[in-house]
């Protein structure tokens, strides 16, 4: 049962995540906490995120455009080290609002609240008849991605501000995909530095059938994103992430996520 929960999160997720940018370290994180230590899940998700970006950028880094990737993500690398600092000096900060709900206690915090503000006012872009085909030009890049980094290293939704930003960048979908993966790549092993430590203290312990399974089924989800691309308009890729960024946007103002 517990491969079977994993590994379909993982492909439905990472199918889902080719287009978007995002979200699959949000829906395979508690998928990999419902059967592991959370420390464990933390790490695992990561590893599975980065190795699938590895994949993506494989099937689609061709397409990515390079002076985006320097323009933006650049600035966003360098920005969420700061974010990473300030989130340190909020770490006590009082949250908000806190209440219980489905035997658990929720808390919003006040980053998490501007950062679910955000989002949701980029999704609605997509349902606003004069704002759905604005577009930012290029000059705004580096500002996009100090905005997304700092951001991200804040909140943890790096990805999802970065797909905010580039959506609207005048990119077609498969430069957009291959953009973001290069750039999610780039910041994951930069993650992945910071995460080093603490993961090869517990890595005797992991799951590594479970995680080659999970692993496995991220990138058949790739795959299959990757096949659909063609049936895709640009049009298309912007709802899936105009949904995408609602619905992280709302999990963050609620405290369920």
């Amino acid at each position: 049962m517990s491969y079977l929960i994993v590994c379909s999160v993982a492909l439905f997720a990472s199918a889902l995540t080719f287009f978007s940018g995002f979200g699959l370290g949000t829906l395979l994180l508690p998928a990999f906490a419902f059967i592991v230590p959370i420390e464990h899940a933390v790490a695992l998700t990561a590893i599975v995120h980065f190795l699938n970006g590895i994949f993506k950028v494989f099937l689609v880094g061709r397409h990515a455009d390079r002076g985006v990737v320097l323009r933006f993500g650049v600035p966003a690398i360098a920005a969420s080290f700061a974010g990473a600092w300030v989130l340190n000096r909020l770490a006590n900060a009082p949250p908000l609002i806190e209440y219980p709900a489905f035997g658990r206690e929720f808390a919003v915090s006040p980053v998490k609240l501007v950062v679910g503000v955000i989002l949701i006012a980029f999704a609605l872009i997509e349902v606003v008849p004069k704002l759905r085909d604005l577009q930012f030009d290029r000059r705004w890049m580096p500002i996009g991605g100090l905005l997304s980094g700092f951001f991200g290293g804040l909140a943890g939704m790096q990805g999802a501000l970065r797909s905010a930003f580039l959506a609207r960048a005048g990119l077609t979908k498969e430069s957009f995909i291959g953009t973001g993966a290069v750039i999610a790549c780039l910041i994951d092993v930069t993650r992945l530095g910071v995460y080093a430590s603490s993961t090869y203290s517990f890595a005797a312990h992991f799951d590594y059938p479970l995680l080659t399974a999970a692993v496995a089924a991220a990138f058949v989800g790739a795959t299959l994103g990757n096949r659909w691309l063609k049936k895709t308009t640009m049009r298309g890729v912007q709802r899936i992430v105009a949904v995408m960024l609602f619905l992280v946007g709302l999990g963050l103002i609620s405290g369920l996520l």
